[in-house]
């Protein structure tokens, strides 16, 4: 008897998020989900009329490959999973793991070659712009234990989040992106924040549980050479296997000149993996009501209600600024009373304040509005 969560979950995968139609073929990448949820979703897969493509990974085994992947070896990865990806209409990313930091001993320079050679190519240049696809986590204890919940609590925190009303929360999201549509500069401040860009042109999308799940934000991407001032981040942040807090960035012409944190090292190593990586890809607003705190898992902490998130790095082709890199950094701030407030500025009018929206058209999407 599976169980009926999974169900529900695999409805919202199928039929809303990706919105299979009879005779597509969606890609399953399933690493370290259980077989029961797999089985669920190739059942969900059949009754649409599609066709399965299901991959089943490890994230122990694929610190091996990671690991001692010669240039070649990667290439040659890259090119079958590409291969994968071309034959499908639609894709699910499911991931669970029982260790966030599995891949933190994994060199640099096998990390540029996964990017170079699998990451970039297969799902940065095809996946995101050419299949319809929904990307997700699996409740773990090890999660549970990051959101500091039990893991009983955990999952019907994941299990809620995952599966709400998300044709409400779209709705009301047309006001939001109607708004950011018509609106030239953003200024956000806040403790150790003071920075301000446009938006003047860039599209503007709604992630209303088509792209992630859990979803929740309206994200665009600001002008590339727009960004001026500085932003402290207050969620902390896991990156290839290292967690980072305390993250400081200062900008200038919309690059990155100054970047501190608890490993400043590191994390200037990271923005120096290209170009492009100390300009910004993306802007966002976070919307989901049911997530209030940071977990380190950014398809969690990216949707916070009363959060922002301003991203180094590779812009998405639908909001694109003309940044290209292998890096796509989603750093979180969060502006609610009880991480120390902050604004958010359009055009000079007050649109949000310590997380709550103050204009009319938008209150719909406080967190009252939206369960």
């Amino acid at each position: 008897m599976y169980d009926p969560r999974m169900m529900k979950l695999a409805d919202v995968l199928v039929g809303y998020s990706t919105g299979l139609k009879e005779g597509e073929t969606i890609y399953v990448e399933a690493f370290d989900i259980p077989e029961e949820m797999v089985e669920v979703l190739v059942d969900r897969i059949y009754k649409a009329g599609g066709i399965p493509l299901i991959s089943q990974k490890s994230n122990r085994v694929l610190r091996r490959i990671y690991r001692g992947a010669t240039e070649e070896a990667m290439k040659l990865i890259g090119e079958v999973e590409m291969e994968k990806m071309k034959r499908a209409d639609a894709y699910i990313g499911m991931r669970g793991s029982y260790n966030i930091t599995e891949h933190s001993d994994v060199p640099e320079e096998k990390w540029d070659l996964y990017k170079k050679y699998w990451w970039e190519p297969v799902h940065i240049r095809w996946r995101v712009p050419k299949t319809r696809w929904v990307v997700l986590r699996w409740p773990t204890p090890s999660m549970a234990q990051q959101a500091e919940m039990s893991t009983e609590a955990f999952e019907e925190f994941f299990f809620r989040t995952c599966t709400m009303d998300y044709s409400k929360m779209s709705a009301a999201m047309d006001a939001l992106k109607d708004l950011m549509e018509r609106t030239d500069e953003v200024v956000i401040k806040g403790p150790g924040t003071d920075i301000r860009f446009s938006i003047k042109e860039i599209p503007v999308i709604k992630a209303d549980g088509h792209l992630n799940l859990p979803d929740g934000e309206v994200f665009t991407a600001p002008v590339k050479d727009s960004v001026e001032g500085v932003i402290s981040y207050n969620a902390p942040t896991v990156y290839q296997g290292k967690i980072f807090t305390d993250v400081r960035l200062r900008f200038k012409e919309g690059k990155i000149v100054e970047a501190t944190a608890s490993d400043t090292a590191s994390l200037n190593k990271i923005l120096d993996t290209d170009e492009g990586a100390r300009y910004t890809g993306e802007f966002a607003i976070g919307l989901n009501p049911y997530i209030t705190r940071p977990m380190k898992d950014i398809l969690f902490d990216e949707k916070i209600a009363g959060s922002i998130h301003l991203t180094p790095g590779n812009a998405y082709e639908n909001a694109f600024n003309g940044n290209r890199s292998r890096v796509h950094w989603d750093l979180v701030l969060i502006q609610t009373k009880e991480w120390g407030g902050g604004e958010i500025y359009f055009d000079g009018e007050l649109i949000r304040t310590d997380g709550i929206f103050v204009v009319e058209e938008l209150l719909p999407l406080n967190p009252e509005n939206l369960k």
